[in-house]
């Protein structure tokens, strides 16, 4: 009896000193359920009615999804779309990302916060895309088209941002460069604060090159912030809309660089099918959360 009573008393105790961590969490708490768990109910729900912000709920059951599914093709080009961003940028910038900050971790902490500042520049400016737009633009005054004339490369200039061959490889190129910031910030933070006596433990265990380290020992000391990294960039992928927007206008050329971010966009902001841009929502959280479910798998392998 004595000893249940400890317990329960040592249970109170523990509650009362997280009391502090509660009220401190609170307001990102409530945050947090206003304008991200609610919203994601409310599309689910909405999801299986029509509705036009005008006229009352009316129930329709699985009609939005198999109108998604089967009829819409334009929804089947921007999934499409939507996932060779997805598995190009996503992989490639997290890649990039890591890659970049294992080297300039070695420099001398001026170097390195010089060198990190430069590429987290792209995530500070939201259209930092207007450079690419200049450089990519149709005209003999754009960049790109003037040094090709003037090495006599082409004999007129090209509308790169008209062509669909051109436009998704130009549109993946933009969206590595602007999207890798928050990723290389994360990813320097994780080998700042990897414990230096790994190392040296991994020197007596017979670790003998620094891929070994990385292998056996970086990688596994930041795995959390490896999956924080992987997460915002799965986000960053799956969520390309104003740079392919902006830069190709909406529809683009054959819809070749529209997403479901910018077709959901579209039918729900402008034609108003709340019910169905939900459904596509639904759609894409679906994906993006089997993404992160996969990644997840893969980081937690490391080292093993």
């Amino acid at each position: 009896m004595a000893k249940k009573t400890e317990k329960i008393v040592s249970k109170q105790m523990s509650f009362k000193e997280s009391v502090p961590y509660y009220v401190l969490i609170a307001p990102f708490l409530i945050l947090f359920i206003l304008f991200t768990v609610l919203p994601i109910i409310a599309s689910v729900v909405l999801s299986f009615f029509n509705f036009d912000m005008i006229k009352t709920l009316e129930f329709n059951g699985l009609d939005n999804y198999l109108r998604l599914l089967i009829d819409d093709q334009i929804f089947v080009t921007t999934v499409k779309n939507t996932l060779v961003f997805a598995v190009v940028t996503g992989p490639a910038g997290f890649l990039l990302a890591f890659v970049l900050a294992w080297f300039i971790n070695d420099f001398s902490p001026f170097i390195r916060t010089l060198l990190s500042f430069m590429f987290y520049c792209p995530s500070l400016v939201g259209n930092a895309y207007f450079i690419w737009q200049v450089a990519f633009s149709s005209d003999s005054y754009g960049y790109i088209n003037s040094i090709l004339l003037s090495a006599g490369f082409i004999q007129e200039p090209i509308y790169w941002l008209s062509n669909a061959d051109y436009l998704m490889p130009i549109i993946i190129i933009v969206q590595l460069w602007q999207s890798m910031g928050v990723s290389f910030l994360a990813n320097i933070s994780g080998l700042q604060n990897v414990n230096g006596e790994l190392y040296e433990a991994g020197a007596i265990d017979g670790i003998r090159n620094r891929w070994q380290e990385l292998w056996y020992i970086t990688l596994p000391a930041m795995q959390h912030m490896l999956l924080f990294s992987a997460v915002m960039q799965i986000a960053s992928a799956f969520s390309v809309s104003a740079i392919a927007v902006q830069m190709a206008g909406y529809p683009s050329v054959n819809y070749c660089v529209d997403t479901i971010v910018s077709y959901l966009s579209d039918v729900g902001g402008t034609r108003y099918e709340m019910g169905y841009a939900s459904a596509m929502s639904v759609v894409l959280f679906v994906m993006m959360a089997l993404s992160r479910w996969l990644i997840k798998k893969l980081i937690n392998g490391i080292g093993k």
